[in-house]
């Protein structure tokens, strides 16, 4: 758990790319944002995703809550999400809470962004 960067403040760079509409990712591209979209194809990670991104940050305690499933299997897929780039967090007392890590989500905006076609 990072004890490095707070509630919206951005990590490391992953190898950003352009726009799929404006260019083909190259093998380390595709290789950078896989690990995302794969985190992402679960529902129950894109979930707990969308409930951690609706707010600044969330305890696994609200987390577990929201869910019909153990608190290990929430842990886990938390894990996975955190090992993916995509959420950090920090341990505070009993409770770890967690954050969406900006520079992610911006690198898979720009990745999905499509140009919009020039009016006429």
């Amino acid at each position: 758990m990072s004890k490095s960067s707070g509630p919206g403040e951005a990590g490391p760079a992953v190898a950003c790319c352009t726009p799929l509409a404006v260019q083909a990712l190259t093998l380390e591209q595709a290789g950078a944002v896989a690990p995302m979209f794969k985190a992402l194809s679960d529902p129950v990670r894109l979930r707990l995703m969308s409930l951690i991104a609706s707010t600044t940050e969330a305890c696994v305690c609200d987390l577990t809550d929201a869910f019909d499933l153990s608190g290990p299997t929430i842990s886990y897929h938390l894990r996975l999400l955190r090992e993916a780039g995509l959420v950090d967090c920090e341990r505070r007392g009993t409770w770890v809470y967690y954050w969406v890590k900006p520079e992610a989500f911006r690198q898979l905006g720009t990745l999905l962004e499509i140009a919009a076609p020039a009016s006429a």
